[in-house]
């Protein structure tokens, strides 16, 4: 796998937000399908990028964006669950010509490393029941279920949340 992370610029917060969006789409991950609120926040890169670090993983051969991820180390607008110590990431997503190779956990990995260089002490996401693809990859890097830290952003939206210990984990 021949792929760059790296900070999304700024002419590409269109195209990361569109990305991030058909993704969503594609899995079949809103409600309302297109119609879903959530869209507008998906695509809304530049209000991201103001309040969190919003990553790209890039194809190093033709420079196609292949997906992206809103990592949050300190704090914030963003912060759904993080609490002081954490860090959190959110809207992890792969265009369908990335699956396969490796980039979501790519990303993922950038973002513990983000973490560690912050200092923090664990890094926690919140993840839909139905994302079982996303849970495998956490599973496989050794995230845990901690249901207590569950919620629901909205009635009826229930969100499990899993934490990875950054002292535990090898790196």
């Amino acid at each position: 796998m021949d792929v760059t992370i790296r900070a999304a610029r700024e002419a590409e917060y269109g195209e990361v937000g569109d990305l991030t969006a058909d993704a969503y789409l594609e899995d079949g991950l809103l409600t309302h399908g297109a119609r879903d609120p959530y869209l507008e926040v998906l695509r809304n890169v530049p209000h991201r990028a103001g309040h969190a670090q919003v990553l790209v993983a890039v194809d190093a051969g033709t420079g196609d964006l292949l997906g992206t991820v809103t990592f949050v180390g300190d704090g914030g607008e963003y912060a759904n669950i993080a609490r002081p110590g954490e860090a959190e990431f959110r809207m992890l997503a792969v265009h369908r010509k990335g699956r396969g190779r490796g980039v979501g956990e790519a990303l993922v990995r950038d973002c513990l490393a983000r973490a560690r260089a912050l200092g923090r002490e664990r890094v926690v996401l919140s993840t839909e029941s139905r994302m079982t693809t996303a849970h495998r990859l956490y599973g496989r890097l050794r995230f845990v279920r901690t249901p207590a830290r569950d919620w629901e952003p909205i009635p009826g939206l229930p969100l499990w949340t899993f934490a990875l210990e950054l002292a535990d984990d090898e790196g």
